[in-house]
């Protein structure tokens, strides 16, 4: 959308309407008790997605919304319901084939929203783009009955191709929910979760026989079906994988805030402000926070167009960090604060959280590695350890990509880094100059006793194709996640004898982060301890012993 629809203020929220090419979308925001300003929702909310089986009126779109219990389900999540129409004559029966694929076109997560719609800015060059539904690909509930259930069943319960998460990718919908189908589905996706409703025995065989998750119920029931059948699903670059329910398993989910003082070298949204706030989304096993003992902390960054939440919860370190005992700490929209905003909020949180000042971690994926590494650059005696993951600047260079407020040169600081070796982003040396050099520097710092000493032009040379050279110890390990994935480790040894600087890649993996790599990152990261004295104890050597 090149510009902002009409807004209508209704009854408990607002609602607008829109027609595109192919489909026509009414979007409605229920009113929330959530901190939806500071804190993002959207990539843990369920983009509830109803295709009408007649086109409503707004008024109508709403008093659905309120019977159904999907207004009641948006609420709980801080999201939105969308509705939509084919915008073609004779509505169901000649709506195009790809309609779902021209939605998820106009369907984005951004870390700016307002009203159920995606705002994109692009920081590099300071302009606004255009305006999208906001809903994440990842979490798509598709809902019919009748005519569009109909056509959901025809088109739908297979392989999609569109504008995935991060770029062109699957888009295959995570749950359809089909009622009072007339003719029997086109299964060709066994793994897309289907809720069926009301329909004939017949129908119901065939989808026991064809699909590998199957809910038969004689009449919806919006929310309880959400809650107990699809909010267990999500799917990640064409992955089906199931939920964790943090409360089923005993573990903390607490959204919150901090006001710090703003930086002279903050170049984000609040640059000209005295003070903002920082949103964050805590993470942590009950028992282990009530055990009064002091808890090791990773402080935890997003990437560039993701959230807090998408954070903790995709790349699995919200289930880590409850296995493991630790606090995690997933900053909403680090963009907008610098590393000494950060250190402050750190500070204000060990009011707030039993912190053990000796065990503080830092990791991130894509720009949120790259907010790892300003910590390493700005702030080394600060952390004990960091995991920056899938991205880094030029050295010498912030988040933001300028000059950081100063660059260490001698203060070691343990580092694990891990990049996905089919990206297509520059993140591993064989793809960047950039990554070349920030591998140098890391063995500079750390005074690796190898001498790196690695060309980016004659990589024709290099013995390890991906690093230039081998580690001192190279580890394989395969991922339980999926099958024939292999995360290999290479580990670096410092001239004191110790390993502080591990570098991994995983051979399947493309522009993304997942739980094997986060539980092997915290395995190096909970070795060291940073002592008040701003010295090292650890070592990450024997992490890993056959």
């Amino acid at each position: 959308m090149k510009g902002k629809p009409e807004v209508q203020l209704v009854s408990g929220g607002k609602i607008w309407e829109h027609c595109f090419e192919k489909f026509i979308a009414k979007v409605y925001v229920p009113e929330c008790e959530l901190c939806t300003d500071i804190v993002n929702y959207g990539f843990q909310a369920p983009y509830l997605m109803v295709f009408e089986e007649r086109r409503q009126s707004p008024a109508e779109a709403v008093d659905f919304a309120k019977s159904s219990g999907l207004e009641d389900l948006a609420k709980r999540y801080g999201t939105s319901v969308a509705f939509f129409y084919p915008n073609c004559e004779g509505g169901w029966e000649n709506a195009p084939d790809d309609m779902f694929e021209r939605i998820m076109d106009e369907s984005r997560i951004s870390q700016y929203y307002e009203d159920g719609m995606a705002v994109l800015w692009d920081r590099f060059n300071k302009t606004w783009g255009d305006r999208y539904i906001r809903g994440a690909v990842l979490r798509t509930c598709l809902y019919g009955a009748g005519r569009s259930a109909d056509y959901l069943a025809k088109h739908c319960l297979k392989r999609k191709q569109g504008a995935g998460l991060y770029g062109p990718g699957d888009i295959t919908p995570v749950v359809v929910s089909l009622q009072g189908l007339s003719s029997l589905p086109e299964v060709e996706a066994k793994d897309i979760p289907v809720i069926s409703v009301g329909n004939s025995a017949e129908c119901n065989a065939l989808l026991k026989k064809e699909v590998s998750h199957l809910l038969v119920k004689e009449t919806a029931e919006y929310e309880k079906d959400y809650l107990e059948f699809s909010g267990n699903f999500r799917r990640m670059m064409g992955h089906l994988e199931t939920e964790v329910n943090p409360a089923s398993v005993g573990m903390l989910r607490e959204e919150g805030f901090e006001t710090v003082v703003t930086s002279p070298d903050d170049n984000g949204d609040d640059r000209a402000t005295r003070t903002h706030r920082i949103g964050y989304v805590a993470y942590c096993n009950k028992a282990a926070l009530e055990s009064g003992k002091k808890l090791p902390t990773v402080m935890c960054f997003h990437g560039g167009g993701d959230s807090a939440m998408c954070m903790a919860n995709l790349s699995g370190w919200s289930l880590v960090a409850h296995d493991h005992d630790f606090l995690l700490i997933s900053v909403e929209n680090h963009l907008n604060s610098s590393a000494t905003e950060t250190v402050s909020m750190i500070e204000q949180l060990k009011r707030k959280y039993p912190i053990d000042e000796e065990r503080i971690y830092a990791t991130g994926f894509s720009m949120g590695g790259c907010k790892s590494w300003d910590m390493m650059q700005e702030y080394p005696k600060y952390f004990a350890a960091i995991a920056p993951m899938d991205a880094t600047f030029e050295v010498g260079l912030n988040a933001w990509g300028q000059p950081a407020v100063r660059l260490n040169q001698e203060t070691v600081l343990p580092v694990y880094y891990v990049g996905g070796e089919k990206t297509p982003l520059p993140e591993l040396p064989f793809q960047a100059q950039k990554c070349v050099d920030r591998m140098q520097y890391v063995f500079d710092v750390n005074r690796v006793k190898t001498a790196y000493g690695v060309s980016y032009e004659k990589q024709e040379e290099w013995k390890n194709k991906i690093w230039g050279i081998d580690g001192d110890r190279v580890v394989s390990l395969s991922s339980p996640e999926r099958t024939g994935s292999i995360l290999t480790l290479n580990l670096f040894y410092s001239e004191d004898g110790h390993c502080y600087t591990v570098f991994g890649s995983v051979n399947d993996q493309q522009h993304e982060v997942r739980h094997h790599t986060c539980e092997h990152a915290w395995r190096f990261l909970s070795n060291f301890r940073r002592l008040a004295d701003g010295s090292l104890t650890g070592d990450a050597g024997g992490t890993w012993e056959k």
